[in-house]
């Protein structure tokens, strides 16, 4: 016990390293833990996509579209999300599958999809960076 205590003693700032990422570590799991909607893969996405008819968001900036987009997704930037989220409530009955370029700035959106009454929401894992990297097909229209 000597030795830890001694240990923390002489390298304060390595130890105090080690609890800040460590909290980060736990706060993230927690964060993951506790959401309402998932995280799901690319191939999971083509499931949802043929087989449930889940209406596809794409929440990139309109700059972010050259590359193309997933058929059919509707088009919803994220900096205009909470302004025109009211398009999407007639679809409330659908799966909805939200993707941005990484999957970050989408979970945004699926959390004001959950808390505006959408019963199953998705988030692409990897966003379209993902979707692309696996060879699944967008679309330029």
């Amino acid at each position: 016990m000597s030795e830890i205590l001694d240990f923390v003693q002489r390298h304060p700032m390595l130890v105090g390293a080690f609890v800040v990422t460590l909290g980060l570590v736990v706060w993230s799991e927690i964060q993951r833990l506790i959401r309402n909607f998932a995280d799901i893969t690319p191939q999971e996405a083509v499931q949802l996509i043929n087989h449930d008819d889940a209406l596809v968001i794409d929440v990139r900036e309109s700059n972010e579209l050259t590359g193309g987009k997933i058929a059919g997704a509707k088009h919803i930037p994220m900096s205009n999300f909470a302004k025109r989220v009211d398009e999407l409530d007639k679809f409330k009955n659908r799966k909805a599958l939200v993707y941005c370029r990484s999957g970050q700035r989408s979970i945004g959106a699926c959390k004001q999809l959950k808390a505006r009454g959408f019963e199953e929401v998705a988030n692409l894992k990897g966003g379209i960076a993902a979707w692309e990297s696996a060879n699944l097909p967008v679309t330029k229209k």
